[in-house]
């Protein structure tokens, strides 16, 4: 087996800003893979803007030597040897990002050779899942812009939105809620998304105002590391709370699991390090009666959601248009998983090509 890995920035579709940040442009890992007996996998991951050259330099210097001449069939084992090569930098981002972007090319090829679609190969549970809409919902849009997008949303047949919080009043916060509900009624799924921005006790006063909306989960409300504050937080109020996207092992999501502090998973395939650790985490959630809802990435999530029982929604947030050829179908409000074998994402090379950085 033959590796090459090489790096693409594509610009953002719509400016998006959060209580803690705004996303640049998203820096792309690409990994190909080919196989003596003519195919050729590719995998990517990613960044919101930096990191990519660190990402790009772990899979030339260290992981992409250790996957060649391996056998392409053995994912379990090519990731675990991807992994104790990298010991010294795992658990970590860098690490996770660069494991995923190989790991993807490798189910990439496991479903090439078996001629069947990612979400079958993956677990075949429906082939289509609920979408909700995060792109009408940044912290920078006014109220009034708030409340059109998610009534567009409505409008599409899409069942839910997410709304950024973390203003810096919580009564504004309450307010730009309490519009949304007050416009899309009761049949509409409302969550909000803090981006690690609080304190326990800020987060725990904050969902006492957003309890009267009927709040479908409280993303990230504190720093990813506080599993203790989330746990406080989860005892005391109604609202499930989300977590997983700032998560980098399948180890830390159990103890996020053990404890009762996170009521929604939002495990993303490229920060845990690919399809292979995902599945892991979704699976561990089922055992916990916990759905999986995960972070961005919708090209490669509608699979992955399609492939596990407890699959519960993707995320709309359209990144890879400038890189591709199709986009993701959405029927009757929900994400249709790609029928064609492989990961089924339809790459345009030559526009990735004109956006290789040297």
């Amino acid at each position: 087996m033959k590796a090459d890995a090489y790096l693409v920035d594509i610009e953002v579709e719509t400016v998006r800003t959060d209580a803690m940040q705004t996303f640049v442009k998203q820096e792309t890992i690409f990994v190909e893979l080919a196989t003596a007996d003519g195919l050729t996998g590719v995998g990517y991951s990613y960044t919101i803007g930096t990191g990519g050259r660190a990402v790009l330099a772990m899979l030339r210097e260290h992981l992409l030597p250790v996957i060649v001449g391996r056998d392409s069939r053995e994912v379990e084992g090519a990731w675990r040897a991807l992994y104790d090569s990298t010991r010294a930098t795992s658990v970590g981002v860098i690490t996770g990002l660069a494991l995923a972007a190989v790991d993807l090319a490798l189910w990439d090829l496991r479903c090439l050779r078996a001629g069947e679609p990612l979400w079958r190969v993956a677990g075949g549970f429906q082939r289509s899942v609920p979408l909700y809409d995060t792109e009408g919902g940044w912290l920078q849009l006014d109220q009034d812009e708030l409340v059109a997008a998610a009534l567009a949303s409505r409008e599409k047949g899409w069942t839910g939105v997410k709304i950024k919080v973390g203003k810096p009043s919580g009564s504004e916060d309450a307010r730009r809620i309490r519009a949304v509900r007050e416009a899309v009624g009761d049949g509409m799924d409302i969550m909000v998304d803090a981006n690690q921005s609080m304190t326990a006790a800020e987060a725990i006063r904050r969902a006492a105002l957003l309890e009267p909306y009927d709040v479908s989960w409280f993303e990230e409300p504190l720093p990813a590391d506080d599993v203790a504050g989330h746990e406080r937080l989860s005892a005391a109020t109604s609202i499930p709370i989300a977590v997983g996207e700032s998560i980098y092992s399948v180890g830390h999501f159990r103890e996020y699991l053990q404890r009762g502090a996170a009521g929604i998973v939002q495990v993303d395939v490229s920060r845990i390090g690919g399809i292979t650790p995902w599945l892991k985490v979704a699976h561990l959630a089922e055992a916990f009666n916990v759905v999986v809802c995960p972070h961005f990435l919708m090209e490669i999530h509608v699979s992955l959601v399609a492939a596990v029982p407890n699959g519960r929604y993707v995320e709309h947030i359209p990144q890879l248009r400038a890189v591709t050829t199709e986009q993701i179908q959405i029927l009757d409000g929900r994400a249709v998983a790609p029928d064609r074998p492989g990961l089924g994402i339809a790459w345009d090379r030559g526009r990735i090509d004109d956006r290789r950085v040297a």
